[in-house]
């Protein structure tokens, strides 16, 4: 799709601080992080909602977020991983996999600012600090 924001990511046409990549799919940081390392694993294949991926999609999906985890956990020193689908703002599917410093870390506290209705955009870290992360956190996946 020439339209999607992630669609065009995964083809190389708008560029992405990327962790991984395999044939199905990119792993980039979020321009909007909960913490450092908040990486997203996009299929190159479009689909809207994770549950219309194939299975051996979703498969490859668990994998490489399991893989970016692991890295995460040893370079950021936390016990927890959190991954999840949430599907709101790109209508592509996406997971999130995100270290988790403090047990609230993926709550809606991050995002609601503005209370219950509102949506707040955290700050986005530099060119050169995305850079920096993606480099270091590619290296350990």
């Amino acid at each position: 799709m020439t339209d999607c924001l992630f669609c065009r990511i995964t083809s190389g046409a708008l560029p992405a601080h990327k962790v991984a990549e395999t044939n199905n799919l990119v792993a980039f940081l979020d321009l909007h992080p909960i913490r450092p390392g908040h990486t997203l694993v996009v299929p190159r294949e479009h689909h809207v909602w994770f549950e219309d991926m194939p299975a051996p999609l979703a498969a490859e999906v668990m994998d490489l977020s399991q893989q970016i985890a692991r890295a995460q956990k040893k370079l950021y020193g936390v016990e927890r991983v959190a991954m999840f689908f949430t599907g709101i703002h790109v209508p592509h599917v996406h997971a999130h996999v995100v270290p988790m410093h403090h047990v609230h870390d993926v709550s809606s506290a991050a995002y609601l600012a503005d209370g219950p209705d509102g949506y707040s955009v955290p700050t986005s870290p530099t060119a050169e600090e995305l850079a920096a992360t993606a480099q270091t956190l590619g290296a350990e996946v």
